[in-house]
């Protein structure tokens, strides 16, 4: 009875999965030879690190340096050949190790080096004359030099370093002294050197990666070690929070040195969910997480190549997309945050890749290809802004709060971090904007962000008062035309009008609002002058 067989397997095999993803068509698009950036000295250092660090308004890598160490600031529109005489910043004595940008402040950026120091620079708004020697802040804990520092997430002004001292020490940098000795936190749970330290979304938990093949979860602020990995058959050499799916991802090598990467659970570390083999080149892999879209950029040290997968909730976790790939053998890595990416061209990530043999800076974007040149919503939602959630003693304190979200439509807001220069407004001159915002009952929901742009224009306004005519002539929106260029291209062109289109629609939008406020205002005047007539 052969007709009685029934063949579920072959069935369910006529049936493949196929996944929906607005991301499985992203493409990496190198810039043009003059939007890079040429002759820069590179460091040759073979530390792993990724050199380079990057801002919407500077550029910074560490450079060859006869004598101590040193790096470069670069404004970000300054593409093209480098000037071989062009300013350092030099105050290290040792060779420079690693270099992160203040995320709420794009004028200050923090270095350390073989020297057993960190150091905290300010960075002037105009271009750079002469070399800078001499920091704002020197931080002294390290016995050895110090190899990582990063910046915490959420809390203004809190910075963690790691040095070969097997140390993580947790510095406050809300102090008037120049030089710091004591750090407001030691963890010394490592017994030997830390490869990789990241952060979870609102910096409540730290993830390390050390040379003795173990992953460590930790509380920070309680020193304590909550989960240790110590899976022999991946030895782990970065490690990277996945935003808040509570998974962290590590990179490392096989048993057989293959270039490995896993994916744990963060509240299980004893096996990991994924593990995979990618090839047997030796240079090391650096991930990078977008939290905004899932995805994750595995970058190759030595190589040309940038792998990029979709993070999923559900097995299988780890889907593939695409690969970059590039003759060109990268030593180190930039990644510019979301508030700099280019909008309008649907630019979902951009890395900047350093090429020690050409001396070279070569950005890469990343782009999702769409035919409309208006503002994608789908694949830019909130992000994390360039304002602190909390300061730093709220954080000691034991607060965690996530970012402040912002949005990158064109208009909306302002998304950059502010120049040192701008100082908070007088109570006095905040009244009608206090008045405004107590009557956010009657706004509608779409309206609800503007206060806060209210806020921004009169900063930028107050800042126009303060200068002389002859400056006020070099700013525009608040900022130096010189880091905005005049548009090149017809597309910059266009570009340039659609934001002073957009600009023109927000502020009729607020004279409209202001008007509807006034006969409010009038109305409620009238009732209360005849209230009182009738008693």
């Amino acid at each position: 009875m052969s007709w009685g067989i029934v063949f579920l397997p072959l069935q369910m095999s006529w049936h493949p999965q196929y996944r929906s993803s607005k991301f499985r068509h992203v493409y990496g698009k190198a810039a043009s030879k003059e939007k890079c950036y040429d002759c820069v000295p590179i460091t040759r250092n073979v530390h792993d690190n990724h050199f380079c660090a990057v801002n919407p308004h500077f550029i910074a890598v560490v450079t060859e340096c006869a004598g101590g160490g040193a790096f470069l600031v670069i404004p970000i529109h300054q593409t093209g050949k480098l000037d071989p005489n062009y300013p350092k910043i030099c105050g290290h004595k040792g060779s420079v190790l690693d270099i992160k940008w203040n995320p709420f402040n794009d004028f200050v950026i923090a270095s350390c080096s073989e020297d057993a120091t960190v150091k905290i620079w300010d960075i002037p708004k105009h271009l750079l004359t002469r070399n800078i020697t001499i920091p704002k802040k020197e931080l002294l804990g390290h016995v050895r030099r110090v190899g990582l520092i990063e910046w915490h997430p959420t809390a203004n002004n809190i910075l963690f370093s790691s040095g070969y001292d097997y140390k993580i020490m947790i510095w406050n940098l809300d102090t008037k002294e120049a030089v710091i000795s004591n750090p407001v936190k030691i963890l010394d749970a490592h017994k030997d050197v830390v490869l990789s330290m990241s952060f979870n979304t609102d910096g409540s938990l730290l993830a390390t990666a050390c040379r003795d093949r173990k992953i460590r979860l930790i509380d920070p602020r309680a020193g304590t070690v909550l989960q240790e990995a110590s899976y022999k058959s991946h030895r782990v050499n970065k490690v990277l929070f996945l935003g808040n799916v509570k998974k962290l991802f590590s990179t490392g090598t096989s048993r057989w040195n293959n270039r490995q990467i896993a994916l744990w659970d963060q509240n299980d570390l004893s096996v990991p969910l994924l593990e995979e083999d990618l090839d047997g080149s030796s240079g090391l892999l650096f991930p990078f997480y977008d939290s905004d879209t899932h995805m994750l950029y595995v970058v190759g040290k030595g190589d040309g190549n940038i792998r990029y997968y979709e993070i999923s909730p559900e097995k299988p976790y780890l889907n593939y997309l695409m690969e970059y790939r590039s003759h060109l053998p990268q030593k180190g890595i930039g990644m510019m945050p979301k508030r700099g990416l280019e909008v309008s061209a649907c630019e979902i990530f951009r890395f900047y890749k350093l090429i020690p043999t050409k001396s070279l800076i070569e950005p890469i974007s990343m782009i999702v290809p769409r035919r409309s040149e208006s503002y994608q919503e789908d694949i830019y939602p909130l992000t994390t802004g360039a304002q602190p959630a909390l300061t730093a003693q709220e954080w000691l304190n034991g607060v965690n709060k996530g970012p402040l979200l912002v949005s990158l439509r064109p208009g909306s807001g302002a998304v950059n971090s502010l120049p040192q220069f701008l100082e908070p407004e007088p109570l006095k001159k905040t009244t009608d904007l206090s008045q405004h915002q107590g009557r956010g009952g009657r706004m509608a929901p779409e309206d609800m962000q503007k206060p806060s742009e209210i806020e921004d224009s009169r900063k930028q306004l107050k800042v126009e008062e303060k200068l002389p005519k002859n400056e006020q002539m070099c700013l525009s929106n608040g900022f130096d035309i010189f880091e905005c260029p005049p548009p090149k291209t017809e597309n910059e062109l266009l570009q340039m009008f659609y934001r002073q289109q957009e600009e023109i629609r927000r502020l009729r939008e607020l004279v409209n609002q202001r008007d509807v406020q006034i006969k409010q205002l009038e109305l409620e005047l009238r009732n209360l002058c005849m209230d009182t007539g009738s008693y």
